[in-house]
């Protein structure tokens, strides 16, 4: 298996050069040659697998022997998912007779972002160890950059902390994470880990981190690693969760499940990976549920097949953004210059969703006629437009054909702040009662009405993205008047207790500016 930039080109990459580069030079996403199909039996042969059996099954389905072989890539998941609380890594929890969720943060940072991140770090490690070994006089450093919007940074420093030849550098919009997220991320004070809160959007911090990967000279010199979801493994991590709650699916219902997955989303990855799964073969009754919340730039997508920062509608007849409590840093779900809306699912606060290029890459691919010579060389001229296009004007818009093939495999469902909160309560007072997060709210929400396109037969999964202690103040005001709730006695986790009061190290960015941020990496490298 190789792979190759979204943006076109020639250039195929190993799994490890994948992995270790990011992304391509061209600006590009990387995906595989091909998606491959299951095995003609995998039905039969994984239905009893644990969840570090289906990630040797599917990741080897994407990783050649020659890499890694079949011991080592089981010794490194193994490894990766050691810390997790509970056995079956992603847990799936019955929540009504057609109304599942898929628990995603058992892991070390309590989000969903541990699952790809802990193999990334692990995968970072080896590859990095295998090749200086290789060449013991010149000992390869990697240093890692990443942009976060709450969740990804702790993740990715809880991967990589104290990794040997390693630094790591995350950059997050200061005062746009929710406190526990950023003292997850800031009192973690080894050596290679360097937190800089810039004054900014998510989105700034995401553009600085891809215009550092484009800066050949700047990139070459420190060797950078991606730890965003443009970093293809990760991407491959969470398909796996896919298939553990399918399985899960089948032995509690029968093994003709018709099932829907539902996915909270800001920068397109999570879903992203099930939409591989379904490719490789996994059933889906329902088409892919993707859930936004104010910053609806996917939603309107499915709307309109316009691709835009702003919306260009003349008439928005979605859901009114409403003033709600218990934003992260205490704003009333307001719009700021950027056009980014903070809402009550800071995670989610994302004007441009990364890896929907991958998508539109497929997209266009399936749209360019089969009897063109160079299908796939063609499908990368046409996102490369596309993109260059939504760099210059903030805007692109696909052909109707494209539209509607994007129609056949996902729906869409905008979320108010209003409505997260209805969901909090609701799921709380329902049975089984159910705390959840703002962002599960929204995919649990969105779940709600797309059941009402749904076959009788069809089962919903909505993946649960993090645990609701990570945003306690919107939480907490949801239910701060409901009898007999106590959110410090019956949520709060133990390892939470004294977070906010712990030593942090964290360097301010007081503005947007790639240049600044290439002085303090390489100050600190």
């Amino acid at each position: 298996m190789k792979y190759f930039s979204t943006r076109g080109g020639s250039q195929e990459l190993s799994f490890e050069e994948t992995v270790m580069t990011g992304l391509a030079p061209n600006g590009g996403l990387y995906i595989p040659t091909f998606i491959p199909k299951l095995p003609e039996k995998w039905k039969e042969d994984w239905e009893g697998y644990s969840f570090v059996d289906l990630s040797v099954a599917v990741l080897s389905l994407y990783i050649s022997r020659d890499e890694l072989s079949e011991q080592e890539l089981r010794s490194l998941v193994m490894k990766s998912y050691a810390s997790f609380r509970h056995p079956d890594i992603t847990p799936l929890k019955k929540l009504g007779d057609k109304k599942y969720v898929l628990e995603l943060w058992h892991g070390p940072t309590w989000a969903f972002k541990d699952v790809a991140l802990q193999l990334l770090g692990n995968l970072f490690e080896f590859f990095l160890q295998r090749r200086n070994e290789k060449n013991p006089e010149v000992i390869e450093k990697l240093t890692v950059v990443g942009a976060t919007s709450g969740d990804t940074g702790s993740a990715a420093i809880y991967g990589l902390r104290n990794k040997e030849n390693i630094s790591i550098f995350i950059l997050h919009p200061k005062g746009r994470v929710s406190p526990i997220q950023e003292a997850q991320m800031t009192t973690v004070t080894d050596a290679n880990v360097h937190n800089l809160a810039v004054k900014g959007t998510f989105d700034d911090c995401q553009d600085i981190v891809k215009a550092l990967f484009a800066d050949t000279e700047f990139n070459a010199k420190h060797h950078l690693g991606a730890v965003n979801s443009i970093n293809w493994a990760r991407i491959l991590a969470q398909t796996v969760y896919y298939f553990l709650a399918y399985f899960s699916l089948r032995r509690a219902i029968g093994e003709d499940v018709d099932v829907q997955f539902v996915v909270p989303t800001g920068n397109f990855g999570d879903i992203l990976a099930g939409y591989y799964a379904k490719k490789m073969g996994l059933p889906m009754a329902g088409k892919l549920g993707v859930a936004t919340n104010a910053n609806d730039i996917l939603a309107r997508f499915w709307k309109t097949g316009r691709y835009e920062k702003a919306d260009s509608s003349p008439l928005d007849d979605s859901p009114s953004m409403q003033p709600a409590a218990g934003s992260s840093d205490g704003k009333q779900a307001t719009q700021d210059n950027s056009g980014v809306k903070e809402t009550l699912s800071p995670a989610m606060d994302i004007l441009v969703s990364s890896n929907f290029e991958r998508l539109l890459w497929y997209l266009a691919y399936e749209n360019v006629p089969e009897d063109e010579s160079d299908r796939r060389g063609k499908a990368g001229e046409i996102v490369a437009g596309w993109m260059n296009r939504m760099k210059q004007d903030g805007k692109v818009e696909v052909p109707a054909s494209v539209l509607e093939t994007a129609r056949q495999d996902f729906c869409a469902e905008r979320v108010s702040d209003e409505q997260i909160l209805t969901s909090i309560q609701s799921h709380f007072s329902g049975t089984p009662s159910y705390v959840v997060d703002p962002h599960t709210a929204v995919g649990l929400f969105a779940a709600e009405r797309m059941a009402q396109h749904n076959a009788p037969s069809v089962v919903q999964v909505i993946l649960s993205t993090a645990h609701p202690a990570k945003f306690s103040e919107a939480v907490s005001i949801t239910l701060k008047e409901t009898p007999n709730f106590d959110f410090e006695a019956q949520i709060m986790p133990k390892e939470f207790n004294g977070l906010l009061q712990k030593e942090r190290r964290v360097v301010d960015v007081e503005s947007a500016d790639v240049d600044l941020v290439k002085s303090i990496i390489e100050a600190r490298v």
